[in-house]
């Protein structure tokens, strides 16, 4: 037996799913990511959703009776209809009883619907779930200052008169107070920006801007080779937009981008800083979307199930020490809950907020002082092998729509996973609120 064979099989686990019950991954599909503002510019996160679950059913052909709930996933959500996944489920027509409801877990989000999906399964709630998630940054309600809401508030719910109409307009007053803000991705308790951050978790990790620039150009041209060998393609779905415009492929990702490129880029969330647009990740349009059943179901309705939740695992830290140093922890709970090591893992999938972001991570991992100081351990956790590490490029490269990663990663991992004939993925996210995220998924019929 070979040495890659010996990794793949692996040794015998004692994991046994609850009660026996296995949920699994059958499909997944995505929009074509795109820059906020651009071609999805007229497809709020509902539009962006039904059309990534419409292509869904279409592939799979599932039959819609047989489907029992959508669970979905964002971050930015409609005022006025913020059960997104019921949305799309009237939206489809798809039969009444589909029920839906929506989760958010900030950049998390998409992760966290399909291990909820993946729960109800396995509890036996339901057989058939669709969970995934979608964002549109280019859609965001603009907030009104308070001010401004109670002055208002009066007019909305009540019968006013013109009386009232003038001590509200003396409510408004300045004006420069009551004007809309533009939107601001800080955190409630920091007041700090994710950028910044990133920016200095980088300075205190030591994590050179060079290194961030070749981080960020890997992620392109792995990016850009999964596409061109149509790797990536195959998991995209076409979007009509309201203009007649055809969307079929993302709209980020830089093949012919370099370090030297790069390096010309100046900061943007510090003075002297090493952050810069080029190793970030863009605002991003766009919805992801998994197909997940008992495998009872999927084998009986004839779907080859291609990958399986080993575990899951979600930790939180404390936004104002490094925000986005979740996935240090999330992972090797993940791993532990899994019965395997890092070492066991074939693929490493990492959420890139930023470079800056998962170089830290990677330092955490290695590192035997973060292992004692933060998970309890005389070891650390180990090395993460760059190539295993996103072998098909990552958020920086092809964008983040918040809602929609988990998903967009869960169905890479899963097709790559039974594609490749490998065992087991980790897969890690960091969040807004101090939050990390982690799987370990592992090929269906291992």
């Amino acid at each position: 037996m070979s040495e890659t064979t010996a990794r793949n099989n692996g040794p015998a686990y004692s994991y046994q799913p609850p009660k026996g019950r296995r949920a699994v991954i059958v499909a997944g599909l995505r929009t074509p990511f795109v820059k906020a503002f651009a071609e999805f510019l007229k497809l709020d996160t509902i539009a962006l959703g039904d059309a990534c679950v419409r292509s869904l059913l279409e592939k799979t052909e599932i039959d819609r009776n047989a489907i029992d709930a959508i669970v979905w996933g964002g971050v930015i959500l409609p005022g006025l209809a913020p059960n997104v996944a019921r949305e799309i489920a009237l939206d489809l027509r798809l039969p009444a009883h589909v029920e839906g409801h929506t989760v958010t877990r900030a950049c998390a989000s998409g992760l966290q619907a399909i291990t909820q999906a993946a729960a109800a399964i396995e509890r036996g709630e339901c057989d058939v779930a669709i969970a995934g998630g979608s964002d549109s940054t280019s859609n965001a309600e603009l907030k009104l200052p308070q001010k401004v809401v109670h002055a208002l508030a009066p007019l909305a719910f009540g019968k006013a008169t013109p009386k009232d109409y003038l001590g509200v307009l003396a409510q408004l007053m300045p004006l420069s107070e009551v004007l809309p803000k533009m939107p601001k991705i800080a955190e409630r308790t920091t007041g700090e920006v994710m950028g910044e951050s990133a920016e200095r978790m980088a300075e205190r990790n030591e994590i050179s801007r060079e290194a961030q620039d070749e981080f960020a150009a890997r992620s392109h041209h792995r990016a850009a080779a999964g596409i061109a060998s149509g790797r990536l393609r195959r998991e995209i779905c076409k979007v009509e937009t309201p203009d007649g415009k055809t969307v079929t492929s993302d709209t980020i990702v830089r093949a012919d981008t370099s370090v030297d490129k790069l390096a010309k880029l100046r900061p943007v969330f510090a003075k002297g800083g090493t952050l810069t647009a080029g190793n970030s990740s863009a605002l991003t349009d766009g919805a992801a979307a998994v197909l997940l059943m008992s495998e009872e179901k999927a084998r009986a309705l004839g779907y080859t199930p291609l990958a399986f939740f080993r575990s899951w695992a979600y930790r939180g830290v404390d936004p104002a020490d490094q925000l986005l140093m979740g996935p240090a922890l999330a992972m090797p709970a993940a791993l532990a809950k899994a019965g395997i090591t890092l070492a066991d893992c074939d693929l490493v999938d990492m959420h890139e907020a930023f470079a800056a972001q998962v170089l830290s991570v990677l330092k955490m991992l290695g590192s035997d002082a973060f292992a004692k100081a933060r998970l309890g351990r005389d070891k650390a956790v180990g090395e993460v092998d760059p190539a295993r590490l996103n072998v098909y490029g990552g958020s920086v490269a092809l964008g983040h729509p918040f809602g929609a990663t988990g998903a967009r990663m869960v169905t890479t991992m899963a097709n790559e996973l039974h594609e490749s004939r490998r065992r087991f993925a980790l897969l890690g996210i960091c969040a807004a609120g101090g939050l990390g995220a982690a799987a370990v998924l592992e090929r269906a019929d291992s």
